[in-house]
């Protein structure tokens, strides 16, 4: 299912990843560091040399008594010695500056070097735009790199049967969450087009959606439902469907053969009814179908039955005289829901057709069929933002099971090939 449709939204996932991937860099962040402002800050500072007045102090303790003096150095004044004490530890310092200043020597040209470097590496923050293409691999796109992959994008949804409008506002909600903003990435760039697209398609297809079960429950019985669309789609099958569905949560039904257009249609509605055990309302063929389906909904007041399900003639929305005996049937009898049925196959002719339909017998929701064969998703996607309705129920198969409530969530993630 959607097969098609997934393989559009493929060029786009690759258009926008080649994007990402040519935006994002990884780069490791550069630390600033200050940088000495002179030579002589690169060096130890000397330790002071001790002055003569210390040294002679030191001298006083280390010599003997007076009339202690050793013979070998009596004949040496205090004097001199102090001053040859005083030159040894000031040759003594110097050299060992010097030797420290040579190893400084030594390594500087090294320590320049990368003090060079990095005085000229760029600083930190200078923009929203720059911090995003330089860490922790992230990107911020703006317009002009989103326009080739959202034209990518456009393209696929026109060409999956979306209608324009359609198509226009799934562009526009992609657009707005991408553009302007840092998004960060991971190993698959193509999860942030996957979620923007998800979010994007959610928005449309949940429109005015409400709970069909919830809003039959609570409504006085019996609930009347008329079943409209053109013939081919399934609208006497989706019927047989709906009945089987409302029979096993508990509920008694009745039918109504309003379709008096085809004799072929109270013949087949009549079967169903056989199989599912319910009772059907039928008139000779070319009776006016309102008065079938009035007299259907006396027959379930009087018979205390919950639901009168009533089928109709399939009709072109351009026949006007089918079109006025639609709003005659919807007058006479006051529908609790008018569901438009039709195939999902048909894409962009069963978005018009519902659209028509809308405006000349407002209706309440619709039912999809052969969503399972629907290569293309555009009409389930279509529908119920043009009308402005929900979709209420996909018909998934040929069996009287297969009617499925219609799941916003659920029918996003088959778009996207998630069970």
């Amino acid at each position: 299912m959607f097969n098609k449709f997934k393989e559009k939204l493929g060029s786009f996932k690759k258009a926008f990843s080649k994007t990402i991937d040519e935006k994002a860099v990884e780069v490791e962040p550069v630390i600033i560091e200050q940088v000495p402002e002179s030579e002589e800050s690169l060096e130890e500072e000397i330790e002071p040399i001790i002055e003569e007045e210390t040294i002679e102090a030191a001298l006083e303790e280390e010599i003997p008594e007076k009339g202690a003096v050793p013979e070998v150095i009596s004949h040496v004044s205090v004097e001199d010695l102090k001053k040859a004490e005083y030159r040894k530890k000031v040759e003594d310092r110097k050299k060992a500056a010097e030797k420290k200043k040579e190893e400084k020597e030594e390594v500087k040209p090294v320590e320049e070097k990368k003090s060079f470097f990095k005085k000229l590496a760029p600083k930190v923050g200078f923009t929203q735009k720059a911090k995003a293409l330089v860490f922790n691999r992230e990107v911020y796109l703006d317009e002009k790199d989103l326009e080739e992959p959202l034209w990518e994008l456009e393209m696929g949804l026109l060409e999956s049967d979306l209608a324009v409008s359609v198509s226009e506002a799934i562009v526009e909600s992609v657009k707005n969450q991408l553009t302007g903003t840092t998004k960060r990435i991971g190993s698959n760039t193509g999860d942030i087009v996957e979620e923007a697209l998800k979010k994007a398609i959610l928005d449309v297809v949940s429109a005015n959606t409400f709970d069909f079960d919830e809003y039959v429950k609570n409504r006085p019985k019996p609930v009347h439902i008329v079943f409209v669309g053109i013939n081919g789609t399934g609208k006497t099958t989706s019927i047989s469907k709906m009945t089987h569905r409302l029979l096993k949560l508990g509920y008694s039904v009745v039918l109504a053969a309003g379709d008096t257009f085809r004799a072929g249609a109270i013949d087949q509605l009549g079967i169903h009814a056989d199989r599912l055990g319910v009772k059907m309302i039928k008139h000779q063929a070319g009776a006016d179908p309102a008065a079938v389906i009035y007299d259907a909904v006396q027959y379930a007041k009087a018979h205390n039955i919950d639901f009168v399900l009533s089928d109709t003639a399939g009709r072109m929305h351009t026949n006007m005289n089918l079109m006025a005996q639609m709003e005659k049937i919807c007058r006479v009898s006051s529908p609790d829901l008018i569901i438009f049925v039709d195939e999902a196959v048909a894409g962009n002719d069963a978005v018009e057709r519902a659209a028509q339909f809308n405006d000349a017998v407002p209706i309440d929701g619709s039912i999809l069929t052969k969503i399972d064969a629907d290569a293309k998703g555009g009409a389930a996607i279509s529908i119920a933002y043009i009308t402005g309705k929900p979709i209420l129920f996909f018909g998934v198969g040929q069996g009287y099971e297969d009617l499925k409530k219609f799941e916003p969530e659920w029918f996003v993630d088959q778009l996207f090939g998630q069970s």
